[in-house]
C-alpha cells in the first residue's frame, strides 16, 4: 500500500462506533417522519454517488460494474442512479448573507467596542460613524438595509433600544431549533467533524485537531457547572478566531479553500445497564389492585 493511500479498516471494527454515531441521527429521523425505506433510498443514492466520484481510478472511466462491485448494489440500480453529479456544497443565500453580516458585526473594529462586544448601531449615521445601514452595505449591495433590519427584528436577532439603535441579541449567535439555518449547520458541522475524524483514522498520523475533554461519574450539579463554564470558554475562543479570521481574510486575495473551526459541548445522565434493565422490568409489570 502506498504511503499516501488511506488505510482500510476491517468492517467488523466499525460496527460499534458506527452504531453509536448513527443512534442520535436515527432518533432525529424517526421523530421527523423519515422512515427506514426512505433512508435506504438516500443511502443507495449516496453509495453510488461516492463510489462514482470519490473512488474513480485516474485515467480510467468509472464503469457500472466497478461501482456495483464497490457498493454491493445491483448494476441495474447503479445505472439508474449514476450521473446525478457530485453533491454541491452550496450555502443558501439567506444563510450566507446573515452569517456574513453577523460575523462582521462581531469582528470588525468599526462595529465592535474595545473589549470586542458588538456595538448598538443606529439605523443610519454619517460616515465614519458606525450604523446598521453601513454594516449591511459593507457585506452586500443586493438587499436594502431596511429589509434586513425588519427581517432581523421579526426573527428576534436584534431589538431596538430606547435610542432606536439596533442591539444584537446574544441568542442570535445560535440558530433557533428546527429552522433552515440550524438544519443547514447540522449538515455542515457534523459533516466537517466526521470528515476530520475519518481523515485522522485513515491517515498514518492525525491531520486535523479532533479532541475532547471528558469526565464520567459526575453529579448532575457538577456536569451542569462544567457545561456552563465550557460554553463561556468556547464562546471566547470562537469570537477570538472570528476576529482574527475576519481581519486576515479581509486583506487576502480570494481562493478556493474553506476553513471551519467548531466546538461542541454535551452532557447526559448515564444509567448503568443493570439499573436500566430493572427499570424496564418494573415498567412492564402489571399494576396491582
Amino acid at each position: 500500500m502506498s504511503g499516501n493511500a488511506p488505510r482500510s479498516l476491517e468492517p467488523a471494527k466499525l460496527h460499534a462506533p458506527l452504531a453509536r454515531l448513527l443512534r442520535p441521527l436515527v432518533r432525529l429521523l424517526i421523530r421527523s417522519g423519515i422512515t427506514f425505506p426512505m433512508l435506504t433510498e438516500l443511502l443507495r443514492e449516496l453509495y453510488v454517488n461516492v463510489a462514482e466520484y470519490d473512488f474513480a481510478l485516474q485515467g480510467k472511466e468509472q464503469t457500472d460494474s466497478r461501482v456495483s462491485l464497490l457498493t454491493g448494489i445491483h448494476r441495474k440500480e447503479v445505472r439508474r442512479l449514476r450521473g446525478a453529479g457530485a453533491p454541491v456544497n452550496t450555502v443558501p443565500a439567506t444563510i450566507s448573507q446573515t452569517s456574513r453580516i453577523l460575523a462582521r458585526w462581531l469582528a470588525d473594529p468599526d462595529f465592535t467596542s474595545r473589549d470586542g462586544r458588538p456595538l448598538p448601531l443606529p439605523r443610519m449615521a454619517e460616515p465614519p460613524q458606525p450604523s446598521f445601514e453601513r454594516l449591511v452595505a459593507s457585506v452586500t449591495r443586493d438587499v436594502r438595509p431596511r429589509a434586513v433590519l425588519d427581517e432581523w427584528l421579526d426573527r428576534k436577532l436584534i431589538v431596538l433600544d430606547a435610542e432606536d439603535r439596533a442591539v444584537l441579541v446574544e441568542a442570535a449567535y445560535v440558530p433557533r431549533g428546527g429552522d433552515d439555518q440550524q438544519l443547514y449547520y447540522l449538515g455542515r458541522n457534523l459533516h466537517d467533524h466526521i470528515a476530520a475524524a475519518v481523515a485522522n483514522v485513515e491517515a498514518p498520523s492525525p491531520q486535523f485537531l479532533e479532541r475532547a475533554v471528558h469526565y464520567d461519574g459526575l453529579t448532575k450539579e457538577l456536569a451542569e457547572q462544567f457545561q456552563q463554564r465550557s460554553r463561556e470558554v468556547a464562546m471566547d475562543v470562537l469570537q477570538t478566531m472570528n476576529r482574527e479570521a475576519h481581519a486576515a481574510s479581509d486583506k487576502a486575495l480570494p481562493g478556493q479553500w474553506r476553513w471551519n473551526f467548531g466546538v461542541y459541548v454535551y452532557a447526559e445522565e448515564v444509567v448503568p445497564p443493570a439499573a436500566a434493565e430493572t427499570s424496564t422490568k418494573n415498567d412492564n409489570k402489571e399494576p396491582r389492585a
